[in-house]
């Protein structure tokens, strides 16, 4: 009897150990916290875009009235033109009207290209009077002029180019699509000086464009005053 107790003691004793065993190789691992810190990656800065038509950028037709009264679009050129040349201007800055009598000896070379400007001024006429459509015709006659000369009354179109001074010239070419914008800028290289000048970038533009080329540069910065809107 006590040999029979002592073998169920002992077997008794080797299963408890056996569970032991088994419980202990089955626990899991407790899992690692999970990492919550984050890495905050520097943002790259993006440049703004610049305001209104960049270089290939088809232009939207508009209609404004010139000084003979009658309106003007780029439809309205005709369908001989190859382009047009825009140039933002009025009568009462200093740096368009050390640029009238070059824009008058332009007009004659970009209108013979297939090029004819349309002068546009944008600014607003209860800060400057002297740029009302009567003083418009004044001038324009004063001068001869015998390109367009629109204004932009509702000021509505400038912005649409990105103009921000006067002057400041955009030559479109006329594609299928529509009349692109091939250059943008200044007129030539020295806006105080006329005798001075050494590039004429307009009048190169133009003749690139003639040849298919790409005016080079195609992009300078206009040199004026800025353009005048009322204030508040």
């Amino acid at each position: 009897m006590y040999k029979l107790l002592s073998i169920l003691f002992m077997a008794v004793c080797f299963s408890s150990m056996i569970i032991s065993c088994n419980t202990a190789t089955t626990e899991e691992t407790p899992e690692k916290p999970a990492d919550t810190t984050q890495v905050n990656e520097p943002k790259k800065e993006e440049k703004p875009k610049k305001a209104g038509y960049q270089i290939g950028d088809v232009v939207a037709d508009f209609s404004l009235k010139n000084v003979d009264d009658q309106m003007v679009s780029l439809a309205s050129l005709g369908e001989a033109v190859k382009g047009a040349t825009v140039i933002f201007t009025c009568n009462t800055c200093p740096y368009a009207v050390k640029y009238e009598d070059r824009i008058v000896e332009l007009s004659a070379k970009a209108k013979e290209a297939g090029y004819p400007i349309i002068a546009i001024m944008p600014n607003d006429i209860e800060v400057k009077p002297d740029d009302s459509l009567d003083k418009m015709k004044e001038r324009a006659k004063e001068k001869n002029f015998d390109f367009l000369y629109v204004i932009d009354e509702k000021q509505e179109i400038y912005p649409l180019f990105g103009a921000t001074k006067t002057p400041e010239v955009y030559v479109l070419n006329k594609t299928e699509e529509g009349f692109k914008v091939a250059y943008h800028g200044a007129i030539d290289d020295n806006h105080d000086e006329p005798a001075a000048v050494k590039v004429n970038y307009v009048t190169s533009a133009i003749e690139a464009i003639s040849k298919g080329e790409t005016p080079d540069p195609d992009n300078t910065k206009a040199i004026g005053c800025s353009i005048k809107v009322k204030k508040g």
